[in-house]
């Protein structure tokens, strides 16, 4: 276990040093702010389409800032020898495999953390402006409705993040799989395709009037690639009201609650969790059959 620890703490450290961490994370927040002070004319949903275009920033920066890590602490490791260095020492290589894959995915929690901050403070700065409220107003009544938003929009966005941090988890699993054997320039373009091709396997079925062989197919595919709708419930977290105590969305008609959202975020994690396993188990497996003197793949 002290073993373990010791990969995921180097491994963290080394991605988050590494130039393309702070240069990302730099331009993400740009884009942030640049979203967060231009107005979307939605005539009264300028924050609910903030918070959903915000949530794919974050998650395609840091899906690419960890994919970089992915390439940098595993395949680049094995083509310059250091990874023949590493497994000379009294340590199996499952350990690694899984150190590593902790490492990067506390890495890219990070990065989650610091642009939904940033995203955060821009949604709630721009909550009056977008609700037409007084921010400045000692009313006590247009004070109570801008706090009363800000919890609902908060609420919802930080259960927003936490799911695309889980989405990025299984492409990371990914990532780390394909990396025992591919460099960057292979690994990047067949994640992002996996995860284009994740976001459809929703439109699979039903396929009560196809052939066998497309019903083959289809279930094959769903099985294999990961089923990213699971991570998307954006219709309740981003575009429906929430009901927060407290506040008068609490116990509001047509509000979800908030134990819906903690259950299914139990859910998502579970399956996370199950796919990163199985991704992790492939790539453990083509780590066991290849060359660490590099010079393959």
């Amino acid at each position: 276990m002290y073993r373990t620890f010791v990969i995921v703490r180097h491994t963290f450290l080394e991605a988050i040093v590494q130039p393309i961490f702070a240069l990302l994370m730099g331009l993400g927040a740009t884009v942030l702010l640049i979203y967060g002070l231009l107005p979307f004319f939605t005539l009264g949903e300028d924050t609910v389409m903030y918070k959903s275009v915000g949530l794919d920033v974050i998650l395609l920066v840091v899906l690419i800032v960890t994919l970089f890590a992915t390439s940098k602490s595993i395949h680049e490791e094995i083509e310059d020898r250091t990874m023949l260095t590493l497994m000379s020492k009294p340590i199996y290589k499952w350990e690694v495999l899984v150190g590593k894959y902790l490492g990067i995915i506390l890495s890219s929690l990070l990065g989650v953390v610091i642009l939904g901050t940033v995203m955060m403070v821009l949604m709630r700065s721009r909550i009056p402006g977008d609700y037409m409220l007084r921010w400045a107003s000692l009313d006590d009544r247009d004070i109570k409705q801008i706090f009363d938003y800000r919890m609902m929009h908060g609420v919802g966005l930080a259960a927003s993040l936490f799911l695309v941090w889980l989405q990025i988890c299984v492409l990371a699993a990914i990532g780390v799989a394909l990396s025992t054997r591919f460099s960057l320039v292979v690994n990047l373009p067949t994640v992002i395709l996996i995860y284009i091709a994740g976001n459809l396997t929703r439109f699979l079925f039903p396929l009560d009037h196809r052939s066998d062989a497309v019903k083959l197919f289809a279930y094959v595919a769903s099985s294999l690639l990961p089923f990213l709708q699971t991570f998307d419930i954006r219709q309740y977290t981003v575009f429906h009201e929430i009901s927060v105590p407290g506040t008068a969305f609490y116990k509001s008609r047509g509000a979800i609650s908030i134990g819906a959202i903690l259950r299914y975020l139990a859910i998502a994690t579970g399956y996370a969790i199950t796919y990163a396993a199985f991704a992790l188990s492939t790539g453990m497996w083509l780590f066991q059959t290849r060359e660490l003197g590099g010079a393959e793949g």
